[in-house]
């Protein structure tokens, strides 16, 4: 079992974190690399050429990465990490998560609202429910994480609502889908990040998203 409770899949690639040793799918870490001046690049998308170097998606053992010199040692050469790295991380991947919640409104996969995400939950449309982290718990309480489906809380009113070209948004559903696996996905990571809920709401399995 993986940090965050998931049970491994065979299947997926699997990485070392640098700081815990630990060993898990890919899906659950942060990549980098290193530049030709040795500047310690964050990898988010995992597509950059160089070897890279695997951290847990967790504030704490990034900053520790740079802290403790895990970087140059991992890289077998020096390293620099910038100041405030795990706050680039994080900023990096809220956009990754806006940006998918936005390529999936354009496909017509999800919908925003409280009676357009009610509705879809009631028919069983909705797959993955996403609410806004700052929304009111009394708002958010009234609705309900899909039977068999997921439920994340890791952006802001205001980055959802940017996904959808609003000023905010608070209740947000997808349906299923490769697109909605990968969101999920990415939110599990952005969740370990902020630690929000213990850097556990989004980390559950995201096989069937």
């Amino acid at each position: 079992m993986t940090r965050g409770g998931q049970d491994k899949d065979t299947e997926d690639p699997e990485r070392r974190c640098i700081v815990s040793g630990e060993v898990q799918p890919k899906a659950g870490l942060i990549r980098f690399v290193l530049s030709p001046d040795g500047l310690v690049i964050p990898d988010l998308a995992q597509k950059l050429p160089g070897r890279g170097m695997w951290v847990t998606a967790d504030r704490a053992l990034i900053a520790k990465a740079a802290d403790k010199g895990l970087f140059s040692r991992a890289a077998k050469a020096p390293a620099k990490a910038l100041d405030g790295l795990a706050d680039l991380v994080e900023a990096g991947q809220a956009r990754r998560v806006v940006e998918l919640i936005s390529l999936a409104r354009k496909a017509g996969l999800c919908v925003a609202g409280f009676e357009k995400v009610k509705g879809w939950l009631a028919d069983g449309k909705a797959k993955v429910l996403f609410q806004a982290s700052d929304g009111s718990d009394r708002g958010k309480g009234k609705l309900w994480t899909p039977e068999g489906g997921r439920w994340f809380g890791c952006l802001t009113a205001s980055e959802l609502g940017m996904a959808f070209g609003r000023d905010y948004v608070i209740h947000g559903a997808l349906c299923a889908g490769g697109l909605s696996r990968r969101v999920v996905e990415e939110a599990a990571k952005l969740t370990g990040l902020r630690k929000l809920d213990g850097g556990k709401t989004a980390e559950k399995d995201t096989n069937s998203a």
